[in-house]
Formats: structure tokens, sequence, C-alpha cells
């Protein structure tokens, strides 16, 4: 119980970083990859609840938290659970490509929107980083 909570906190913390990394580039260049960071309305269901920004820091957060569990948790099967290059990767590559969910949604960014996918894709290496730093220094 103790290791989860440890991993939430994780969770939380890189998922703060991710957010204030794109609202930095939000407010630097006017790209809006930061919207799509807390858009859901592109799930069905849970697309209807209200108000619109809080669930949407909710989705963020318990889907940042989500992933930091059960990343860690498949990666110590193959001890691999304080690996930072394979946090890197797997945030990284997976960020990128779940980038293209904006295609689903009428909300910014376009997902033919270059510059937002590489401030997409960068922004979750370094959320990646944060969670495996914060890793090897916890748990």
């Amino acid at each position: 119980m103790k290791q989860l909570m440890k991993l939430a906190t994780i969770g939380l913390i890189a998922g703060v970083i991710l957010i204030l990394v794109l609202r930095i580039v939000l407010v630097l260049t006017g790209n809006t990859a930061y919207i799509l960071l807390l858009n859901f309305d592109y799930i069905p269901v849970i697309n209807d609840l209200k108000p619109i920004w809080l669930f949407g820091y909710v989705f963020h957060f318990l889907t940042r938290i989500v992933s930091v569990m059960a990343l860690f948790y498949i990666l110590k099967t193959w001890v691999l659970q304080k690996s930072t290059l394979t946090y890197l990767l797997v945030y990284t590559i997976g960020g990128g490509g779940l980038f293209h969910l904006t295609a689903l949604s009428d909300q910014p960014p376009a997902s033919s929107d270059v510059m937002a996918w590489v401030y997409w894709t960068l922004a979750h290496a370094v959320f990646g980083y944060v969670v495996v730093a914060l890793i090897k220094k916890w748990i």
C-alpha cells in the first residue's frame, strides 16, 4: 500500500510538471497542444461529465497515476522498473502516438499540427524522465 501511495504521488507530481511544460509552450508560442491534455470529449459516457474543466483535470491526473502504477509493475516483472531509457521510450513513443486522438475531437490542436505533436511528445519525454527520477529516489 505504501508503494502504491508513492507511485500515485509520483503520478501527481509528474502530471503537474507535464501541465506546466505544455502551459509554458502555450504562453510562449501560442501552440495549443496543452488543450489536448485536458480534453476527453472523444470518450463516450465520460464526455458528458460537468463541469468540463474539473473533469478535464480529473481525467488528466487519473490517467497519469494509472499509467505510472501500471508501467512500474509491468516493468518490475522484467526488473526494468528503474530503467531510465525504458520510461523515456514508453512515455515518449506512447505520448507521441496518443497525440493523434486529437483527430477525434473538434477542439485544437489539429492532428496535422506538427509543432503541437513535437511539443506534446517532448513534454511526455519530460514526464517520463520525472517519473523515473522520482521512482529511483523514492522506491
